[in-house]
């Protein structure tokens, strides 16, 4: 008969290196991209005093890069939006840092407020509007980098993440 007091273990675990995996430099599963843009997220200090508005268009600016992915941060006034669009071949993790942003999808819309992530992959549609009275800014997650965002035509009920600037993206 086996009970816990059974159970003994030799030795301690955490010395046998070659149970234990390396911990990993850049981001590999869809958890630790959710987990960068948290610890991104987190830091104000990296981006805060990055930060502009734009009256115009959607600001944004290119935080980091690592293999095959890039960290974008984008700011909306009052009104601004994305369209519908999608990332291409990219899978994101987009993360609400300041103010609200509401995501139109076909499946419909869904404000989203400080802290919150939508992780979405290639060809998800949708369109992302500040719908306030105050700005907000965003943390976006690409993998692989943005290199193309699809624009749909608007009776395609889908928005959400901003996107990050390529020669063929529109911010």
């Amino acid at each position: 008969m086996n009970s816990d007091s059974d159970l003994q273990i030799a030795g301690d675990i955490l010395e046998v290196p070659h149970l234990l995996q390396p911990p990993r430099e850049h981001p590999a599963t869809v958890a630790e991209f959710a987990g960068l843009a948290r610890s991104v997220a987190a830091d104000r200090s990296q981006w805060q005093h990055l930060v502009r508005y734009d009256a115009t268009t959607r600001w944004y600016h290119r935080l980091r890069t690592g293999p095959g992915y890039e960290v974008w941060l984008l700011s909306w006034l009052p009104g601004q939006d994305s369209g519908p669009h999608d990332h291409g071949p990219s899978s994101g993790v987009m993360t609400v840092l300041d103010g609200t942003l509401t995501e139109r999808t076909e499946d419909g819309t869904h404000a989203w407020g400080p802290g919150a992530q939508r992780v979405f992959a290639p060809g998800y549609v949708h369109e992302v509007v500040n719908d306030t009275l105050e700005p907000a800014v965003s943390l976006h997650v690409y993998y692989p980098g943005l290199t193309e965002m699809t624009m749909h035509a608007a009776h395609c009920t889908a928005t959400a993440a901003p996107h990050a600037p390529a020669d063929t993206v529109t911010t």
